[in-house]
């Protein structure tokens, strides 16, 4: 997917994937992460995701990447904070205390700029990707974080009945993308609700990707 494609869609306001309010996912399956207070979390592709807040008030600290401006401007007005802005290799570097949002492509993102991170929460990301893009994402989410836990959330549907994005990611998928490095529990599969669900019926699951011993 182009970067025009999602700097329209928000424009656009065509955001079906947003959720007003915090993944069931995530408020049922956060303790399996086993994070202390003040890890670091990252959410690639996060949107304006109210997950952010969430997690604040957990007691983490959060990064996230975002394409859209807009997306970034929502949540700090959301937070009633106003950030600090910087540049950083045409990036943009939104952080307040425990937030740190970068604007601009995921994929210019670099490891020395996120620094150490204790685990991932991807709600977005993944699904985002087409099939021909998804090796790429998690090659450079790899190359970004290391073999982190990982909650991940995606949808299984009937593509057919549905061009994404959000795509289908069946289990088969992820066991292709994730396997060599980690052990993949499923936790949760509910019927697709919210606005996607006036565009199609299946399952959104919930997994936990534990690094693979060695």
């Amino acid at each position: 997917m182009e970067p025009t494609f999602w700097e329209d869609r928000w424009r656009e306001g065509k955001t079906a994937f947003h959720e007003g309010g915090v993944n069931i996912h995530l408020e049922q399956h956060f303790p399996v992460l086993q994070l202390k207070r003040g890890a670091h979390i990252f959410l690639p592709l996060c949107g304006k995701t109210a997950d952010i807040d969430w997690l604040l008030a957990q007691g983490c600290r959060v990064t996230g990447s975002e394409l859209s401006a807009e997306a970034i401007a929502a949540v700090f007005e959301r937070l009633e904070v106003k950030p600090e802005v910087r540049i950083a290799r045409g990036l943009r570097r939104y952080s307040s205390e425990g937030l740190v949002l970068w604007q601009g492509d995921f994929f210019t993102l670099q490891s020395s700029e996120l620094g150490p991170v204790d685990a991932i929460y991807d709600r977005a990301a993944l699904v985002a990707m087409p099939p021909g893009m998804r090796s790429g994402y998690v090659a450079h989410l790899r190359r970004l974080s290391g073999a982190v836990p990982q909650l991940l959330v995606t949808y299984d549907y009937d593509q057919t009945r549905m061009e994404g994005p959000p795509f289908a990611v069946p289990e088969a998928d992820i066991r292709v993308h994730y396997a060599d490095a980690f052990e993949i529990d499923s936790l949760t599969s509910v019927n697709i609700y919210g606005p996607l669900a006036d565009r199609c019926s299946g399952k959104e699951q919930s997994w936990y990707l534990r690094p693979a011993l060695d």
